[in-house]
């Protein structure tokens, strides 16, 4: 699953109450490992045959399935998972002409999300088939199957779509609805004629009925997980292409094919690479790319097996909107999912403690394909950002493992965050360059072999990487896998001696809101180099090290950024870095503005250091090393609101730095532009906005204002970028202009995107009117939510107090897997101490336990927040006081 590009947000499911039982028992294969479940293993699933019929008008379905089923031990009942179905006749038989013995008894525990069916006759071990017909509701957010409403060409329509992670198959079926139990589906399914209906596998029929309808059957599937399964349905469009004999799909609303090229041409090339990368080829018949209108704040991509659900505004480029970063995207979601066609699908985590085991490695896949498919994106220089991301959360206190326990619904919701995926990645990055590239692949290509159609843990990847390597990568692995938090490497200044320097290194823990804290003690791969010079590689163990390296000058740690480590320098040791700062790689160039950054933040050195490293900053630099520069400058500036005088010596400093870069490049693209430099510009014009450029606030409106009359005034590439400053400047008469522009779009994925930008403004009174608008029929059922959260990024105290007032509303446009994280993520920006009440009283009233993970972190980046605000801040004013005066 992708991660919302519109949120990092990820929430939980109203489910399993805290106290569900959780069993450790045997696979019922014949195999070692060992699975979570919370029901009882009398009974294993083989097969489901699933009917299907829609109501999509009335917002139900009806449906049957017969479950093919193995009893493992005599039982007078079978629990299965459901939610939010009403049962009808069930029965269950030993076989073909067997007498079926009819369900006694049918108890529903709605909390619990559970059917259990009780049967007067007990069930002895062997194999039977469990036949349910029952009925459903189709929803309007995005969990079980759900409904998606969008103009089309002026014409309301409505599309269904099923979204089963992590635990939402259980709406649409009753099932063992936990990635372990894995097993064959059937799907058949009842639509209206002249629609096209999608599953995981091709259609094998298409009869018509006698009242109008069509039956469709589809192929039946491998063994998979439930959460893979996938049904979609509406008035579609779809482009195939063929490759290595995969019949490879997108799939879109009508009219909207032609901004899918470059998603069906990006997963030819990825669909190559996988194949090669993993030694086994895609084993489907075809690979669907299904892009749907409207968002979610969960997610905006699902892998489902041969069928991978996108919303369109993560994989279509419309040519009147598109951006170079838009391009990024679409390519960077493709790859992602595909990676868990292999990763996730063809191998699945046994329980959701290794969920890390599909995300971390979609993610990292994800990227290190980028780089190799696109080399002109430069993407490994983003590695930094990744991170950079893990490091925010994973140095508060409320962090977790990578393999964390998870014991509920609500828990697996929740681990979809940034530690598993940009930690998962980081990690997998470091020990990639610790065992070597060949070596990791061989080891990844043997775990994959081993454990095709099978369940793992994350100690069977191990096992196959050490096997390849010859490392001893499982217990370096371990530590940054089953250990929370950041370590820290503190360098001391070299000692140069013929010809060489020595360096002491101690390691220690990075925290942000834990000063003594007794650090925990991580094996960490360091590599080092002088700058210039070759680099040297240890592990640091048992907390000390010494390197020697060749050359003498400025010793830089973490050479190439693989590690997952934050470096700090003695005084002495920054200062010749950051001297040699132009002479750097760019990729260590973005490792040292992010430590130096964060390091100063924390108190770990003065908060200053960053802004010498970005004083001296090349106007040349990579557009990377500005776009960072830019983003911390940008976040400064909401840093000290209520500080006016402050925030007006930041804004001069930050104008002063970023106008001559944002000069060189230009409003306009010249001829083969490097992708860089367009992203680039796109986030000064953002920036250059808010910290009040007066030219490029007055040159974004004067292009707003002609482009009704001018079409190359506010180009695809600009579009965005301006529309943005616009929007964050606007007065009331400007905000009802973009909302009229709103209402008349006719595209669905751009309707969206204007609607999002009310959420923009700086002046409160508009702000709330865009609160007031979320909650209207106006925006879209999936749309209001998106703009209570952009109200959020400037006025988070006013999002919160608002969405919390109202919250039943609220509920009702947030899918049902965001909203334990949803109202945190809105208040979680906040600086106000009065945030840190506000938001553990709705904890406490709201959630139950296990599902207060997000909560408590949102309270503890509060907490952090004012911290830096007291106590950083002042050490930035005197900087910048000390270079107004001398010019600097």
């Amino acid at each position: 699953m992708q991660r919302s590009l519109i949120s990092l947000a990820v929430t939980a499911l109203l489910g399993l109450s805290a106290g569900a039982p959780v069993l450790v028992v045997a696979a019922p294969a014949a195999k070692a490992a060992q699975a979570t479940t919370q029901l009882p293993r009398s009974a294993v699933p083989t097969h489901y045959a699933v009917s299907l019929t829609p109501d999509a008008a009335n917002s139900k379905f009806s449906a049957s399935v017969t479950i093919s089923l193995d009893v493992k031990q005599a039982t007078t009942c079978l629990t299965l998972q459901a939610a939010d179905l009403t049962f009808g006749a069930v029965a269950i038989s030993a076989g073909p002409g067997k007498t079926p013995q009819q369900a006694s008894k049918i108890d529903v525990d709605a909390d619990k999300q559970t059917a259990t069916f009780h049967f007067a006759q007990a069930l002895k071990p062997g194999s039977y088939q469990l036949k349910l017909d029952y009925t459903g509701i189709i929803g309007t957010q995005a969990s079980g199957l759900f409904s998606l409403d969008y103009d089309n060409g002026g014409a309301k329509k409505r599309a269904l779509y099923t979204q089963f992670e992590n635990s939402d198959a259980r709406r649409m079926i009753p099932s063992w609805d936990e990635p372990f139990y894995k097993a064959t589906f059937a799907l058949e399914a009842t639509i209206p004629a002249g629609q096209m209906a999608v599953s995981n596998m091709p259609v094998t029929s298409n009869t018509k009925l006698a009242d109008g309808r069509e039956l469709v059957r589809f192929a039946t599937s491998p063994k998979m997980s439930t959460y893979l399964l996938f049904f979609g349905l509406g008035e579609f469009d779809r482009a195939t292409s063929v490759v290595d004999g995969v019949e490879l799909g997108v799939i879109t609303q009508k009219g909207s094919l032609s901004q899918a090229q470059f998603a069906l041409d990006s997963s030819r090339a990825v669909l190559k690479e996988y194949n090669d990368y993993f030694g086994v080829k895609y084993p489907l018949p075809k690979l669907d790319n299904i892009a749907a209108p409207g968002r979610s704040q969960f997610f905006s991509a699902m892998e489902n097996w041969g069928a991978i659900f996108t919303f369109e505004n993560s994989i279509l480029l419309d040519p009147r909107v598109a951006t170079q970063s838009d391009k990024e995207v679409s390519f960077l979601v493709a790859a992602h999912e595909m990676a868990h066609q292999w990763f996730g699908d063809l191998v699945t985590m046994a329980w959701w403690d290794d969920l890390w085991l599909n995300e971390g490695f979609a993610s990292w896949m994800e990227s290190r394909t980028t780089t190799r498919l696109h080399p002109e994106w430069h993407w490994e220089l983003r590695a930094v950002d990744t991170r950079e991301g893990a490091m925010e959360r994973d140095a508060l206190a409320t962090t977790h493992p990578v393999v964390q326990r998870i014991a509920t619904v609500e828990q697996a919701s929740q681990a979809f965050d940034s530690i598993t995926y940009s930690k998962g990645e980081a990690v997998i990055r470091m020990l990639e360059s610790y065992v070597g590239e060949d070596a990791w692949r061989a080891g990844v290509r043997s775990y994959i072999a081993k454990h095709a159609y099978g369940n793992t843990v994350s100690n069977d990847l191990w096992r196959e990487i050490e096997k390849a390597a010859h490392k001893p990568v499982t217990a370096i692995a371990h530590d940054f896998t089953l250990k929370p938090g950041v370590p820290l490497i503190r360098v001391s200044d070299a000692v140069c001696k013929n010809g060489k320097s020595t360096i002491q290194l101690t390691q220690g823990e990075f925290s942000k809101d834990q000063q003594n804290k007794k650090p925990l003690n991580w094996r960490v791969p360091v590599i080092a180099q002088t700058v210039g010079g070759a680099t040297v590689r240890t592990v640091v163990g048992g907390g000390k090290a010494s390197m020697t390296l060749p050359g003498c000058g400025a010793v830089l740690v973490n050479a190439g950024q693989s590690g997952y480590y934050r470096t700090l320098y003695a005084p002495k040791a920054f200062g010749a870095l950051a001297g040699n700062f132009a002479n750097m790689p760019a990729i260590d160039q973005l490792g040292l503005l992010a430590d130096s950054w964060e390091l100063g933040l924390a108190g770990h050195m003065p908060a200053s250091g960053f802004m010498d490293l970005a004083n001296n900053a090349p106007v040349d630099a990579v557009p990377q090393v500005w776009e960072r520069i830019a983003g911390v400058l940008a976040g400064l500036h909401d840093s000290y609101e209520g500080k006016p005088e402050q925030q007006a010596a930041l804004d001069r400093f930050a104008r002063a730095r970023l106008a001559p870069v944002f000069a060189r490049i230009g409003w306009t693209a010249v001829k083969d532009e490097a992708a860089p430099v367009a992203n680039l510009r796109e986030t000064l014009i953002h920036a250059l906005g808010e910290v009040g450029d007066p030219a490029v606030i007055a040159e974004a409106r004067r292009r707003y204002a002609a482009s009704a009359t001018d079409n190359e005034a506010m180009p695809a590439a600009l579009r965005r970028a301006i529309l943005g400053v616009v929007a964050s400047h606007a007065d009331a008469a400007t905000w009802e202009q973009l909302r009229t522009t709103a209402k008349t779009e006719q595209s669905s994925m751009i309707k969206a995107e204007l609607y999002d930008l009310l959420g923009a403004a700086n002046d409160k009174a508009l702000a709330q009117r865009a609160l007031d608008l979320a909650l209207t029929d106006e925006p879209g059922a999936t749309a209001g939510a998106s703009i209570i959260r952009h109200v959020a990024s400037n006025h988070p105290d006013m999002a919160f107090d608002f969405a919390l007032a109202k919250r039943a509303q609220v509920d009702k446009i947030v899918d049902g897997a965001s909203r334990s994280r949803y109202f945190p993520g809105l208040g979680g920006r906040s600086a106000d101490p009065a945030m840190i009440g506000k938001l553990r009283a709705y904890a406490k009233q709201y959630l139950p336990a296990d599902a207060q993970g997000d909560t408590k972190t949102a309270i503890a980046s509060v907490q952090y927040r004012i911290k830096v605000r007291a106590q950083r801040l002042p050490q930035i004013d005197a900087w910048l006081r000390d270079h107004a005066q001398h010019g600097g």
